[in-house]
């Protein structure tokens, strides 16, 4: 039920100065992220600039333009040369995403560097994962995920985003990059809540009080329906 005439939320909206005293959300350039297309060659879209390819050398350069403006996080997208059932170019040492890192990292050193993980535009059939019989196979998928997160941390990500769609791979990527010789100062962050050891169970006073409620509820019923009168039965 609408609490109107009494409750008018307007009056804090009148002004420029109200509104931003009573704003709950605000947005910065601290937390916006500015996507990147890499590849071999450039390919200019006037349609869509920010959709643009940008060769290495092309991104170095945007990317001092948006330092410049006041980004302080880009997200890296590749388009290799050539593409195969393996998803190389995705994982290799010499991609176009480890490159990319690989120039920047030293050039901006306190630039957030991300990185979009995935291996359908990278395979030649364009799907996200290894086929076997027709069929995208899950697990074996896996192990090039993960070879494409080590590879993109070792190259200077500082966060791995994955962004395809296959059971396990956070887990898959967090465990082998434990398992690598990267230094831990170069590890990043993982982008996955579910990558995260499950924090113990801590019992509240709250929750010791409504488990003893619900016991004793439970054995006052349990108590009250042995001793009710049972309505007679027909034989």
């Amino acid at each position: 039920m609408s609490s109107f005439p009494e409750v008018r939320l307007r009056r804090f909206r009148r002004t420029g100065g109200l509104r931003g005293l009573v704003r709950e959300t605000r947005l910065s350039l601290d937390q916006f992220v500015m996507p990147l297309f890499v590849a071999p060659e450039a390919l200019p879209d006037e349609a869509l600039p920010a959709m643009s390819r940008r060769t290495v050398d092309g991104t170095v350069r945007e990317v001092e333009d948006l330092v410049r403006l006041g980004v302080r996080a880009v997200i890296l997208f590749g388009i290799p040369e050539d593409k195969d059932e393996e998803a190389t170019g995705a994982w290799e040492e010499d991609g176009i995403v480890q490159r990319a890192l690989r120039a920047l990292r030293p050039a901006f050193p306190d630039l957030v560097l991300m990185t979009d993980v995935c291996l359908c535009e990278y395979t030649s059939h364009g799907h996200c994962g290894v086929i076997v019989d027709g069929e995208v196979h899950n697990d074996r998928s896996l192990e090039l995920l993960a070879r494409t997160a080590v590879s993109h941390v070792e190259a200077g990500a500082d966060v791995v985003a994955p962004s395809d769609m296959m059971d396990g791979r956070v887990h898959a990527a967090s465990s082998r990059r434990r398992s690598s010789r990267t230094p831990p100062s170069t590890r990043p962050p993982s982008t996955a809540r579910s990558a995260r050891p499950p924090a113990p169970r801590r019992r509240s006073a709250t929750g010791a009080v409504t488990r003893w409620t619900r016991r004793t509820c439970a054995r006052r019923s349990a108590s009250a329906s042995s001793t009710w009168p049972r309505a007679p039965t027909r034989s």
